[in-house]
């Protein structure tokens, strides 16, 4: 009798146990992990022989997380979450002149296999011997009316070596392409040119020496801009101005005590080289070899190329390029969440800066997109970080070097 009690409470027990377990199992959904995908990277340049080191910095576009992997052999293999990504890469290449020097390359694929293999073209950074891009200040101000303030903007030059340099023929240009709008252009020449909407050229008789360190200022109109109801700055020392004078909306005025830089190509109308207030382009400086001149750029230089449109029709446009190799400094300029290219090679600027961090960003006036300083020149004057990738050399979003004046 009380081994059969025993038994019948043994079944009871083990009766509720099994019916916990199964409520339990239906109750309980583990979420799912999805796997490391391997990629198999390989790369490829002209007249790279062989790359000795990688680093990669891969950006999900959908989470943002950014994931850096260092690799010093071959085979070259990395593991990740699958996913969308846009890819970074420097490296250190041997070239087939047996030369070491760094290089640069992007990509944006959507990683989807178990393995999958990703060729990344290299281009070699163009480390400059002249002048940097220190500044540019393109966003303008606001009136205390909240009206726009449509002058004030400026170039800041660097010389960042250790020997005196001089202006004379120095080209500021600005960006064809916008990089918020990303069409499939051809011929795409980014890999050897820089296809330009307006070029700036200080002329050779008013070049002057600037010694290492030292900057020069490009303004658009060289006053005082700063009044009591424009918070803007005084330009009045700079060492260049290219005021608009053929178009009576902005009211310009040549300042009769700074030498002008000229115009010699825009495609705006009034001969304008007026800036982006969203930084919606890129910028870059260079030099003519002695051998060309600004007429035989414009004759032998005319950039042709199309795209499909929004409406499906092929769009055929023309503007001039800049060969890569003429180009001292370059950095592209964007706003994040509308960010789509580059329009500026790889080998210039790897990435992008800002001023603001959406589209439209009311707290974008004033500031600019300034490089960083990493040490001292002997001298006493500031050495700039140039890395040829504007996301770590510049401060975003960064108040003016010219907020008191300019100061030398």
């Amino acid at each position: 009798m009380k081994n059969n009690f025993y038994y019948m409470l043994i079944a009871f027990f083990g009766l509720t146990l099994t019916i916990v377990s199964c409520n339990n199992d239906d109750d309980f959904n583990p979420p799912q992990v999805l796997e490391d995908s391997i990629i198999n990277l390989s790369f490829e340049g002209d007249n790279i022989a062989e790359v000795n080191s990688v680093e990669l910095e891969f950006k999900e576009t959908n989470t943002g997380t950014v994931i850096i992997k260092e690799l010093d052999t071959k085979p070259y293999t990395v593991r990740l979450p699958k996913g969308s990504y846009n890819a970074t890469v420097n490296a250190q290449v041997v070239l087939t002149s047996g030369e070491t020097l760094e290089a640069a390359g992007l990509s944006s694929f959507d990683l989807t296999e178990e393995t999958q293999d990703l060729r990344i073209n290299l281009s070699l950074k163009a480390f400059s011997e002249d002048f940097i891009i220190e500044e540019v200040f393109f966003t303008g101000v606001k009136t205390s009316e909240g009206k726009n303030y449509n002058s004030g903007r400026y170039f800041k030059l660097t010389n960042n070596t250790n020997k005196t340099l001089n202006t004379g023929g120095l080209l500021i240009m600005k960006s064809q392409f916008n990089p918020s709008l990303k069409y499939d252009v051809q011929p795409d020449i980014r890999s050897n040119s820089f296809a330009v909407s307006g070029v700036l050229m200080i002329p050779l008789e008013i070049g002057k020496e600037v010694e290492p360190g030292d900057f020069i200022v490009i303004a658009d109109m060289a006053i005082n801009h700063h009044t009591s109801n424009i918070p803007a700055y005084d330009l009045s020392n700079a060492d260049y101005e290219y005021p608009n004078l053929d178009n009576p909306a902005l009211g310009q005025t040549d300042n009769p005590a700074v030498p002008n830089a000229n115009v010699i190509y825009t495609t705006m109308n009034f001969n304008m080289f007026f800036l982006h207030n969203r930084g919606l382009e890129s910028y870059a400086i260079a030099r003519f070899p002695e051998n060309v001149s600004v007429n035989s750029w414009l004759n032998d230089y005319v950039y042709n190329y199309e795209y499909l449109n929004a409406a499906g029709n092929i769009t055929q446009k023309s503007t001039y390029k800049v060969p890569n190799e003429w180009i001292l400094d370059g950095v592209n300029c964007a706003i994040p969440t509308n960010w789509e290219w580059n329009p500026l090679d790889a080998s210039i600027d790897a990435s992008y800066t800002s001023v603001g961090t959406i589209n439209s960003d009311p707290s974008r006036f004033g500031k600019t997109v300034r490089r960083k300083i990493i040490g001292t020149m002997v001298n006493g004057k500031p050495v700039y970080k140039d890395t040829n990738d504007s996301d770590i050399d510049f401060v975003k979003s960064s108040d003016s070097s010219l907020a008191n004046g300019i100061i030398h």
